[in-house]
């Protein structure tokens, strides 16, 4: 089996990753089912990285779909340390433009129907999410970025508070100015919970947010549609695959510290010679030499 230290999650309008070589695909079983598709990994700039489609190649998932555990499993299995998530969002603020590029680094959490630990049934862990994104790898996309946003009309936007929703549809406008008076600047369907995920599984995580719209409500801009917004999307697919190839190498020679790396350290509730056989063997690649 191929490893990999940094794993990029594509979101909509990003199912492949540009210029990897030595391509393989693995197809993986995790004991909570199989990821979306298929993990692409391969090297860049001789990094090794894996690639995962979230909604699967040909946007098959709903957000409510994607299995969230599987894909986080899938990419500890290879020995990820660091994952970046691509991701479609709407804006609700002003200053935040369609075609902007946001490193949220905060999350609310709206999603109802999603399973979102790996314990449980056995063990019992709490992970800190006060700071659920890393700061160190986040500052490696913020470099890379700006770099390559300059002499564009694209503005970036290094700290934000994203709101994850269930969907598949989109909100109304009372949710959306709801979600404005809570303090929200960015609106999504799936950066939760995989971000609570990754810090189980003690992967450092980020998340590129491309703006595509303004939700809906913006007085005099359109509210969001599909079509909106994978179309704004595409256009801004050539730059996030160019900030990806840059900040790859970027993280591979600085390998920051990251307090996710040790996120268990004070977690466990349960110590691991407490649990149960099965449960040990379930939860194994997640409690590392623990176990």
């Amino acid at each position: 089996m191929a490893s990999a230290l940094i794993g990029i999650l594509g979101g909509s309008g990003l199912y492949q990753m540009n210029g990897l070589e030595e391509i393989q695909e693995h197809a993986f079983d995790t004991p909570f089912g199989a990821p979306s598709d298929v993990i692409v990994t391969g090297r860049l700039a001789d990094v090794p990285v894996a690639f995962l489609a979230r909604h699967a190649r040909g946007h098959r998932l709903l957000p409510s779909e994607v299995p969230y555990r599987a894909n986080i499993h899938a990419f500890k299995q290879l020995g990820v340390r660091y994952l970046v998530s691509v991701s479609a969002v709407g804006s609700l603020c002003e200053a935040m433009r369609p075609l902007d590029i946001v490193l949220p680094d905060q999350f609310i959490d709206f999603t109802r129907r999603r399973d979102s630990t790996f314990f449980g049934e056995g063990a019992v862990a709490h992970v800190s999410m006060a700071q659920p994104v890393c700061p160190a790898l986040a500052e490696l996309l913020a470099q890379a970025a700006r770099e390559l946003i300059v002499g564009t009309d694209r503005t970036l936007h290094e700290r934000a508070t994203y709101v994850c929703i269930e969907g598949p549809q989109f909100s109304s406008q009372a949710e959306s100015k709801m979600y404005q008076q809570m303090g929200a600047h960015l609106i999504g369907m799936t950066n939760l919970p995989e971000a609570k995920l990754a810090r189980e599984a003690e992967i450092a995580y980020a998340t590129m947010a491309m703006v595509t719209d303004y939700d809906c409500w913006h007085p005099r801009e359109a509210h969001v549609s599909a079509d909106q917004a994978i179309a704004n999307l595409m256009r801004n697919a050539e730059l996030g695959q160019r900030i990806l190839a840059a900040v790859i190498p970027m993280i591979a020679q600085a390998s920051p510290h990251s307090a996710a790396h040790t996120a268990l350290d004070s977690a466990l509730v349960t110590r691991p010679e407490d649990m149960t056989e099965p449960v040990r063997q379930r939860l194994r690649a997640i409690l590392g030499s623990r176990v």
